[in-house]
């Protein structure tokens, strides 16, 4: 572990470039709002359901986040693609590295021009369209359970800076219990609004454009992903919009992350920020603690020790960072006697673990030499007043990747700076 002044930090990344910051949104996540309005037993089975399906059908080529979900989000960001700048609501995500938002196609259908039988798709198409344009297009018009429905769609003729590629590059990532699948693009990403000076604004940028997403997208705020994870995570071979940036010297290869800490249900509050470039000087703390990452493709590092309740365990784990969740990924086997520890237990239909409203849940980690506590308000929610859950989901070993998951209820206790630099990540207090 090394400590650094905030100041020497501050100087050595400020003097090279500028800094920029995208305000973060709080919303209610999908499953609390649905464990409210009686609808997550439900979904609950459908998601084991689609879950088995991806398993049995896996393809490592397009398999590269299989215990990600997005259930859990509890905080959005403004993006804009294009020019104008079309905007778009997506999770910043450091669990992932691509970017990718719904396609038009994805939202409306095929044009109306391109829907007579001289243009179906394939070499009929090819031969006897007269709009080839429409020869592009991947899917049908979308019915009424279609995950697009309603959401923003990218539109690319409305884009004077929007480049096609050719020939045509497709890609498909599949996530724990969903998915986005269509094509790439290159258009100018900005990190925030149009217009704004502290909008980080990266032309060139290849992204995708869904033309199909998996049901657990639907009925919710999220309009894409913005993965802040390393190159070597990204899906067909595309450069992150960030790593994208930090080559044309944009900006130096350092990110904060301060999320606000304001409650399960909150909805459309300011939620924190993303800051590019440097430190969070607003809202963060001037000593910073940092560790080495052992696999630079996720922000994964060591976590030594835990603690809590009755438990404590010395055995050292491979855990990752990720603002991608609400929840905290906990071995299975641990996460059953944290519950226990405090009194609480796991509730198989709903998949939370139930607790009493009163019970003074804490976590203790040790990472590098470094004890770090996860007080009870970032981490018991409740459901109603007379009920509440430990905001801890149960991972089962899959043989690779981390062991834990530390989502926003370390990352509300902590701002975390992340270092692409000397491939490090570092906590600091927030003020």
């Amino acid at each position: 572990m090394r400590f650094m002044l905030y100041l020497l930090l501050l100087v050595s990344y400020v003097v090279a470039g500028s800094i920029y910051q995208t305000p973060l949104v709080k919303i209610e996540s999908m499953r609390m709002e649905m464990i409210r309005k009686g609808t997550w037993a439900e979904f609950v089975k459908k998601k084991n359901a689609m879950r088995a399906s991806l398993v049995s059908n896996a393809n490592q080529t397009v398999f590269p986040h299989p215990i990600y979900d997005y259930q859990d989000t509890e905080y959005l960001a403004k993006i804009t693609i294009g020019t104008p700048g079309q905007s778009f609501h997506v999770v910043l995500d450091t669990g992932s590295a691509n970017l990718w938002i719904p396609d038009n196609i994805c939202v409306n259908g095929r044009r109306g021009a391109c829907r007579i039988t001289t243009c179906d798709r394939g070499l009929v198409c090819e031969v006897l369209c007269h709009d080839k344009s429409c020869c592009e297009d991947d899917v049908d018009n979308p019915d009424e359970d279609n995950p697009c429905k309603g959401k923003s769609g990218f539109d690319s003729t409305q884009s004077t800076s929007y480049a096609k590629i050719t020939p045509k590059k497709y890609f498909e990532i599949v996530y724990g219990t969903g998915f986005a699948k269509g094509f790439l693009g290159n258009d100018t990403v900005r990190f925030g609004e149009e217009g704004n000076n502290k909008t980080l604004v990266v032309p060139g940028t290849v992204f995708g454009q869904a033309v199909q997403i998996g049901d657990p997208f639907a009925n919710n705020p999220i309009n894409g992903i913005l993965g802040l994870g390393f190159r070597g995570l990204a899906q067909a071979g595309v450069t992150p919009p960030l790593q994208r940036a930090i080559d044309l010297k944009l900006v130096d290869p350092i990110f904060t992350v301060y999320m606000k800490q304001l409650g399960a249900k909150a909805k459309g509050q300011d939620g924190g920020a993303f800051t590019y470039g440097g430190l969070d000087s607003v809202n963060c703390g001037q000593e910073i603690a940092y560790v080495d990452l052992t696999r630079p493709l996720y922000w994964q590092f060591k976590m030594e020790a835990f603690s809590a309740g009755y438990l404590s365990i010395r055995k050292g784990w491979e855990v990752i960072s990720d603002t991608g969740t609400s929840f905290m990924g906990v071995p299975t086997a641990i996460a059953d006697l944290v519950a226990d520890s405090y009194g609480g237990q796991y509730d198989e239909m709903f998949e939370i673990y139930t607790v009493d409203c009163n019970a003074t849940v804490t976590f203790e980690m040790t990472i590098g030499g470094k004890q770090y506590k996860i007080e009870r308000k970032n981490l018991v929610l409740e459901e109603d007043k007379d009920s509440c859950m430990i905001a801890m989901t149960p991972l089962s070993s899959v043989g690779f990747g981390p062991q834990w998951i530390l989502g926003a209820p370390f990352i509300r206790q902590y701002c975390n700076i992340h270092d692409m630099r000397n491939n490090t990540i570092g906590f600091a207090e927030p003020k």
